[in-house]
């Protein structure tokens, strides 16, 4: 197990790869652990450094006492990298990892030359869908959302052809600190980065799936029209979690935009 303390936070974290090859850098979505990305890691090794963590109040990292804010999750992601003196890197965040990527690149654009921004946007969900969420977990847990949001996260096809695996990731969802699940949900509910998206001076690729319900294409190509340059490539067939469903045509895309910004 590998932990590091980062802006107060006790981060678990996985290094992986060559220290002398460019590092990618990986952010969870709510909900999920680092475990996320194991598909991606097992395509990536060798080409990359490949740096995740749990963010905080998730998986095996600390859990402190909310709210929390995108700022925080940001400050956390960097007080990482720096521990692992890492710059230049491609941060690669998924959902509310997406928001982190573009606070980052805000905040500290020394840290990484390019982004990844999965399934997100400069501004997720409203107040009012937020505080409802949060309602629902406080009387029943998260047990009492779960079924929906797997809906969102997975494809009716891959749910429907991987029952087995289905259970498994809403047994990742179910068992995330219920503190830091509402926590983190506060983050989501206060942040719009809309008005500040068009002052990130970085590559940026933005992904979406077609059958994702928790942030729609739609959502994430207004996103990336608002970053100078940025590109918007859509995965067809998968829902909130491509580098779960499609794990070789989100890598295809990783790799072909880090060679395209001198990364590889």
């Amino acid at each position: 197990m590998h932990v590091i303390k980062a802006n107060g936070v006790a981060l678990h974290c996985a290094d992986q790869g060559d220290p002398g090859k460019p590092a990618a850098v990986f952010s969870n979505s709510l909900g999920t652990d680092f475990r996320l990305w194991d598909r991606v890691v097992d395509r990536l090794v060798g080409r990359l450094r490949v740096v995740r963590y749990d963010s905080r109040g998730h998986g095996l990292s600390g859990c402190p006492a909310g709210p929390y804010a995108v700022v925080d999750l940001a400050n956390d992601a960097a007080a990482l990298m720096d521990a692992l003196e890492l710059k230049d890197a491609l941060f690669v965040g998924i959902s509310i990892g997406g928001l982190v990527a573009q606070q980052l690149a805000l905040a500290r654009p020394d840290l990484i030359r390019a982004a990844v921004l999965s399934n997100t946007g400069s501004k997720i969900g409203n107040r009012e869908s937020w505080n409802q969420r949060i309602s629902a977990i406080r009387v029943g847990g998260i047990e009492a959302i779960a079924d929906p949001i797997i809906e969102r996260w997975l494809s009716a096809s891959f749910r429907r052809d991987n029952k087995v695996e289905t259970e498994a990731w809403k047994a990742m969802l179910v068992r995330t600190p219920a503190a830091g699940y509402v926590s983190s949900c506060e983050a989501l509910r206060d942040a719009d980065l809309t008005e500040r998206a068009s002052g990130i001076d970085l590559p940026a690729l933005a992904i979406a799936g077609s059958e994702d319900g928790a942030t729609p294409p739609e959502l994430v190509k207004e996103t990336a029209s608002r970053i100078n340059g940025a590109r918007f490539e859509l995965i067809e067939g998968v829902g909130h979690l491509p580098c779960v469903e499609a794990p070789d045509a989100f890598v295809d895309l990783v790799v072909e935009f880090a060679a395209e910004v001198g990364i590889l």
